[in-house]
């Protein structure tokens, strides 16, 4: 089952996109269908009865729950990633023990099809992350491994948009380098855990302006989806429509040499085998001297 949030110019809602680009509306919010899990799917199956909005009479939007909590993210989880980065660092920091996990605030999030903001005067380095998203659906704490599954709702896809002079700036450390406003696409939908079948075995791939940049496989995370749900719950809850980006394969910008940023109207599509593909355009806005109140 594909999930995804819409907008019809007047309501924002959950609905099921079918085959064709039409869309059902679910009398769900989409936190508390992510929540109610296996049970509200199943009342789902049949949808006749649901209210069906024809392609064209909506907008897709980030299928984000509307509760205000940061998207969890994974570092260096990509063996050829982990290298080609520390080659354009000229360091030889390697593979960690443990994951590495940062966040990005619901101001990064952006919808599909949306613009992501450059911000000249903060960076002129913005670098684009094609991630495999994965979707709580059981609430844990202290999940074990052999467990981790069973608390996955569906996957998404992430772009986590990088600035990376900003993260140098900042001593290495991730969060604000990867907070700017705008800076995390989510979309285009939630696909079901049923429906994806292995998550370990999905190509997962970028293009910039229709050329290939990024194109890997999630079977090459260095560490894998339940040894991540396992870290990342240890003393902390994660709760159901929690967002965790699971890293990204090699072929970043800044690796490359001479590294090639995002420019003004350059088109990021990152696309996940199962899940569909997400767009969107970079545009420049902003200077040293503008100020939002």
């Amino acid at each position: 089952m594909r999930i995804a949030k819409i907008s019809d110019g007047t309501k924002i809602r959950t609905a099921i996109l079918e085959e064709g680009g039409s869309a059902r509306i679910v009398p769900w919010e989409l936190e508390a269908l992510i929540a109610a899990g296996d049970a509200a799917l199943a009342d789902l199956q049949d949808q006749s009865a649901l209210v069906q909005l024809a392609p064209g009479a909506f907008r897709l939007v980030a299928p984000y729950p509307s509760r205000a909590k940061n998207v969890f993210c994974v570092g260096r989880n990509y063996m050829a990633h982990v290298a080609e980065g520390d080659r354009a660092q000229k360091q030889n920091v390697g593979v960690t023990e443990v994951p590495v996990f940062f966040t990005k605030p619901p101001t990064a999030i952006t919808d599909p099809d949306g613009t992501i903001p450059i911000f000249p005067h903060v960076s002129t380095a913005i670098d684009y992350e094609v991630e495999l998203g994965v979707v709580i659906g059981k609430p844990g704490r202290d999940i074990p491994p052999e467990r981790a599954m069973e608390h996955v709702f569906g996957y998404t896809i992430v772009n986590d948009i990088s600035a990376r002079d900003v993260q140098r700036r900042h001593g290495g450390q991730y969060f604000k380098g990867k907070g700017l406003d705008g800076s995390c696409p989510i979309g285009p939908v939630i696909v079901t855990a049923d429906a994806i079948g292995d998550p370990h075995a999905l190509a997962i791939r970028c293009s910039v302006n229709g050329e290939l940049r990024q194109d890997g496989n999630t079977r090459d995370m260095v560490f894998n989806i339940p040894t991540l749900i396992a870290s990342l719950s240890q003393g902390m809850t994660l709760e159901p429509g929690d967002i965790l980006a699971t890293g990204t394969p090699s072929g970043v910008g800044y690796a490359m040499d001479p590294p090639r940023y995002l420019q003004d109207g350059d088109s990021v599509t990152c696309e996940i085998e199962g899940i569909g593909r997400l767009t969107n355009v970079m545009r420049l806005e902003g200077s040293a001297r503008q100020h939002v109140a």
